[in-house]
C-alpha cells in the first residue's frame, strides 16, 4: 500500500479518536452539570412534544468508528423553534449497554424533548442529556404528566427570581411548581412555563 494511503488512513482514525474523545468528554460534563428548566430552554435549539416513530443504531455516515442512532419523531407541538410536523436526529450512543435497545429511544414513545443546536458532524442530543427528556405517560386521572430521568429534581429553582432578571411574566401554575421539588409534572402546566421562558426577549 502506498505511504500516502498510510498516511490518510492515520490521519481519518486521529480525527475519530479525537471527535470520539471531545463527544465523550460534553456527554460526562452534562451528566454533571444540574440544570433547571430556564437553563434547558436557553440550552435547547428546538423544543418538541410528539411520538418516536422509528430508531436505527447505525455509524455516523462519515466516521465508521462512531456508533450513532438515527431518530424521527412526529411532532404534535413545538415550544420552541420553528412548527414542524416530524423532525429526524442524529445523537451518538454514548452508552454502549444502550445499543440493543435501539439508542434509548423507541418507537410509539411520547417524550418532551430538548434538543440542542446540532454539531457540525450532524450530532445533536437533549440539554443536559436525560435531564432535557421527559417522558411523557397518564396519571390516575387520565392526564398528561411529564417526567426526566432525574425525576424532575431541582428543576424549578429560583423560577420568580429569574422571571424578574428577563422580565418576563410567569403563569400562575409557576407557584405551585416552585413549591415543587421532584416528582412528575402536569403536561400541559410545563409547557406553559417553557413557553414564558422561550419567549423572553423577543
Amino acid at each position: 500500500m502506498p505511504p500516502d494511503t498510510h498516511c490518510s488512513r492515520r490521519i481519518c482514525l486521529l480525527i475519530c479518536a479525537l471527535l470520539l474523545c471531545s463527544t465523550c468528554i460534553a456527554q460526562e460534563e452534562a451528566l454533571r452539570i444540574h440544570r433547571d428548566i430556564v437553563a434547558l430552554t436557553d440550552e435547547a435549539q428546538i423544543i418538541v412534544h410528539g411520538t418516536i416513530v422509528s430508531t436505527q443504531v447505525e455509524p455516523h455516515p462519515q466516521f465508521k468508528n462512531l456508533t450513532t442512532v438515527l431518530v424521527t419523531m412526529s411532532v404534535s407541538d413545538s415550544l420552541k423553534g420553528a412548527p414542524q410536523k416530524s423532525i429526524t436526529f442524529r445523537q451518538y450512543v454514548w452508552d454502549i449497554r444502550s445499543i440493543s435497545a435501539n439508542g434509548g429511544y423507541h418507537k410509539g414513545e411520547e417524550l418532551l424533548l430538548f434538543l440542542r443546536t446540532p454539531s457540525a458532524y450532524g450530532l445533536t442530543s437533549p440539554a443536559g442529556l436525560q435531564q432535557g427528556r421527559f417522558e411523557i405517560t397518564r396519571d390516575a386521572k387520565g392526564q398528561l404528566q411529564a417526567m426526566n430521568a432525574e425525576h424532575n429534581a431541582g428543576l424549578f429553582e429560583n423560577l420568580a427570581s429569574q422571571a424578574r432578571q428577563r422580565r418576563t411574566t410567569l403563569p400562575l401554575v409557576s407557584q405551585k411548581l416552585a413549591s415543587q421539588h421532584s416528582g412528575p409534572v402536569q403536561l400541559a402546566d410545563l409547557k406553559q412555563v417553557v413557553r414564558a421562558f422561550a419567549g423572553a426577549g423577543k
